[in-house]
């Protein structure tokens, strides 16, 4: 579980997660996975939405590519954020868009416009440069 990073009591973010851990992250007392990854990724476990509920875990899959990160996909991760029940843990390949999408969130609760939190994002190496992040 070295890529399972817990952010808060109520957020984790990983990178692709395995079986193994899910069972874990169950008897540890999640509530629920998010997965940023699309099925069309290479390593995308198809199973893993069944095998989650079948630990009781609810579950949500928003593919999100970190070059295609817009204010609108942004908006539906932190609505999907605010609806599954906590504790959550927001993963996808690498832990790249989790942490960016988890850290985004975090600084729009406190506050900040998502313009901010984008630039915060990105001044933290989290979105390239090269990424044109459309508001």
């Amino acid at each position: 579980m070295d890529t399972i990073r817990k952010i808060n009591n109520e957020l984790t973010i990983a990178g692709q997660i395995d079986s193994e851990e899910l069972k874990k992250l169950a008897d540890e007392g999640y509530k629920s996975v998010l997965n940023l990854r699309s099925p069309d990724e290479m390593g995308f476990q198809s199973s893993e939405q069944l095998y989650a509920q079948l630990l009781g875990l609810h579950y949500a899959n928003l593919p999100i590519k970190l070059t295609e990160i817009n204010s609108l996909n942004t908006v539906q991760v932190f609505q999907k954020i605010v609806e599954l029940p906590k504790p959550t843990v927001i993963h996808c390949d690498s832990s790249v868009r989790a942490i960016a999408m988890v850290l985004m969130y975090l600084a729009t609760r406190q506050g900040m416009s998502l313009e901010q939190a984008f630039k915060q994002a990105e001044n933290l190496g989290l979105l390239d440069d090269a990424i044109k992040v459309r508001l």
